[in-house]
């Protein structure tokens, strides 16, 4: 008769041939580690996004230009773009858990470092070790869930992790705005880190061993670039980054210069009312979770189109001159985008075949690029022919996205 040690063992995982064992919903394991991946979503978002709202007081602070003071910003996600992609080789070696928890302890550390920076340099150079340590979460985070949840119920915790990365972005901008407010940015940042540092320790408490991942010790740089080409090659799984790309270069558009149409007359918007507009990334923890069940009910493809389509409604609302209309589509516009990319997410994992970290980290660098090339591109567009042209711009790469979502269907299909 076996023990109730044992008992407790084989509740929580699901063996399945090839000697796999996953973690399966409703067992105390899948709850843990579902928790653990929301906080580390959470510490990874806010730690990035918390200097967005101080912009304008480091430009006062430091008497820089307010192009360089975006630099607190940019450096920071430049680097992490850069980092995601070296992420999942060092992970091949040195473990999932083990490069998330010092990715998550080193950001925060340097998160509450950053409050003490003296000097206006320093702060950047902080600011861009911030990014770099940072990659080894966001691509790392989607193959730990890739292999050790059950299929089955990947979609439910994708979404969660998803929602945990929207929780911390808005967190991150909101709560940094108002302890600085009360506080200066000082102390404000050194709460954030505080915060993060907790989460951190919290993911590392929750969050059970691997089970079905096999470490390759050492470098081989040749093993590495198979399996990053080996994912290009795959027929849907291009189709899928270029979703990443084009999805998020939407979103951060209508996020960057909704701002610039909303200060101005006829709305005239001051600050605090205009950053309370963050709060709308709650929808986006909702309709991650959400998205996600849907996908492991109804089908990942269609609920992926379906959230595509909200993006597009959303981002067309914004059209109208109307503030309540306008707010009304930047929560559509979020829904649908968190939707989407929650959907995605999980695609990568249940398309590529083997090396899936190499196959998130693929993921990440098209949504990150996507973020700083589109994103800025999009300002183009405001200069020359103000909103609309914004929206024309954000619906033409949601167009693409949606058809990339048809082909990457179709290919997925033909492969089953």
């Amino acid at each position: 008769m076996p023990t109730s040690a044992h008992a407790m063992k084989t509740a929580e995982i699901t063996a399945i041939p090839g000697q796999k064992h996953y973690l399966t919903r409703g067992t105390g394991a899948y709850r843990r580690a579902s928790l653990a991946l929301f906080l580390s979503g959470f510490s990874t978002f806010s730690l990035l996004y918390c200097v967005q709202p101080l912009l304008p007081i480091f430009s006062q602070e430091f008497s820089v230009s307010p192009a360089e003071s975006s630099l607190s910003l940019s450096l920071s996600t430049g680097f992490l773009a850069v980092a995601i992609v070296c992420a999942a080789a060092v992970s091949e070696g040195l473990g999932r858990r083990s490069l998330m928890s010092i990715s998550l302890v080193g950001a925060a550390s340097l998160t509450i470092a950053s409050a003490f920076a003296p000097n206006w340099h320093l702060l950047l150079v902080i600011r861009a070790l911030q990014g770099l340590v940072l990659g080894g979460v966001p691509a790392v985070a989607m193959a730990y869930l890739a292999e050790e949840i059950d299929p089955r119920g990947l979609g439910a915790t994708m979404g969660l992790y998803v929602g945990g990365t929207a929780f911390g972005g808005m967190s991150g901008r909101v709560l940094t705005g108002i302890f600085a407010e009360y506080l200066t940015w000082r102390p404000a940042l050194f709460l954030i880190g505080a915060i993060g540092l907790a989460a951190a320790i919290g993911f590392i408490a929750l969050l059970p061993p691997s089970r079905n991942f096999v470490r390759r010790p050492g470098f081989d740089p040749h093993f590495h670039l198979k399996a990053w080409f080996g994912h290009l090659s795959n027929p849907a799984l291009p189709f899928i980054f270029a979703i990443a790309f084009l999805a998020m270069g939407s979103f951060v558009t209508i996020y960057n210069y909704a701002g610039f149409r909303l200060v101005a007359p006829p709305y005239d918007l001051n600050q605090t009312e205009l950053g309370l507009i963050f709060t709308v990334y709650l929808f986006g923890i909702g309709a991650s979770s959400i998205g996600g069940l849907l996908g492991d009910r109804i089908g990942h493809f269609s609920v992926l189109l379906f959230g595509l389509v909200l993006t597009a409604a959303g981002s067309a609302l914004t059209l109208f001159a109307s503030l309540p209309v306008i707010i009304l589509g930047i929560i559509v516009l979020t829904t649908g985008f968190f939707m989407s990319h929650s959907i995605a997410s999980g695609l990568v994992g249940k398309l590529a075949r083997g090396t899936k970290g190499h196959a998130s980290s693929l993921y990440m660098l098209a949504y990150y690029v996507g973020s700083s090339l589109m994103g800025s591109a999009g300002g183009w567009f405001y200069a020359v022919e103000g909103w609309a042209a914004v929206v024309i711009f954000t619906l033409a790469m949601l167009a693409l996205a949606f058809a990339s979502a048809c082909f990457a269907q179709h290919l997925a299909r033909r492969k089953a």
